[in-house]
């Protein structure tokens, strides 16, 4: 059985390390690309875009792909619309594969928004040196003219490119990050409000919890829904569950390519 896992995240890597020791499955992982230096996980890879819906559903259909795996960043959201309407072309289970997202606790001072957008706008009434943590794509939102009273520490694992804010430090790193660590950053850097995406997680969780101790409050852009119909796999564990029950189908002559949407942490 051919897999495609949509990579990109801790999650899909683990993945693909989990089904490469079954030798009734080949699995190839597509990375978009965006990663100057992207740890490859083990198995086949391909880099690059599809190019939209149906190039994406023609590869699954040249390549004889059996499965396929949204195992991509949860506010990759066009790629996510693209595997649900191709694997609807072609025919192809999908399943999504999502770490659940980020809870409050007690003490965090949250300010949930739909957007990167809505994020600028709250920005000059909660502070004025931010440590912006939502990586080096849609840096454009913070770089209008009404933030320019605004120092920004933007952590990206690859250098931004413009447009960016008027004021600004990088600081080049990769998760995942200690707890000491981001609270330094907090001390050192003077920070006084964290903007971050709720990607959901530990490798980054450390700066929430840096935040609550320091009274800090946190912009958290909210993610977009998983499209509707699609399972939800939690963890790599259920992913590697709900692809056992696919091959179990398969060997039983069961599997037609319409399976069940039912899976361990589904959800619609």
């Amino acid at each position: 059985m051919h897999v495609l896992v949509l990579g990109g995240t801790t999650e899909a890597r683990r993945l693909a390390e989990s089904l490469a020791g079954d030798r009734r499955v080949r699995v190839t992982t597509s990375l978009a690309g965006r990663v100057a230096a992207p740890r490859l996980p083990p198995g086949d890879v391909r880099v690059g875009g599809f190019g939209g819906v149906d190039g994406l559903a023609a590869w699954v259909r040249e390549h004889r792909v059996g499965l396929l795996i949204d195992a991509t960043h949860p506010f990759a959201a066009t790629m996510s619309r693209n595997a649900a309407e191709a694997a609807a072309q072609a025919h192809v289970p999908l399943l999504a594969l999502r770490r659940p997202g980020w809870v409050a606790q007690d003490g965090d001072r949250w300010h949930s928004v739909a957007s990167l957008a809505e994020a600028a706008e709250l920005l000059p009434a909660l502070g004025e040196r931010v440590f912006l943590t939502t990586g080096r794509m849609g840096l454009a939102a913070f770089a209008g003219a009404g933030l320019d009273a605004l120092w920004f520490l933007v952590r990206s694992v690859d250098a931004p490119e413009p447009p960016c804010p008027a004021r600004m430090d990088v600081l080049l790193d990769r998760g995942p990050f200690e707890l000491e660590g981001e609270r330094e950053i907090l001390r050192h850097r003077r920070i006084d409000v964290l903007v971050t995406k709720d990607s959901g997680g530990a490798a980054t969780a450390p700066k929430l919890t840096a935040a609550r101790e320091a009274g800090i409050p946190v912009v958290v852009v909210r993610r977009p829904p998983v499209p509707e119909g699609v399972p939800v796999a939690a963890t790599p564990d259920e992913a590697v569950e709900w692809v056992v029950r696919k091959l179990s189908a398969e060997g039983s002559g069961g599997a037609d390519g319409s399976g069940s949407a039912d899976g361990p942490g589904a959800s619609g």
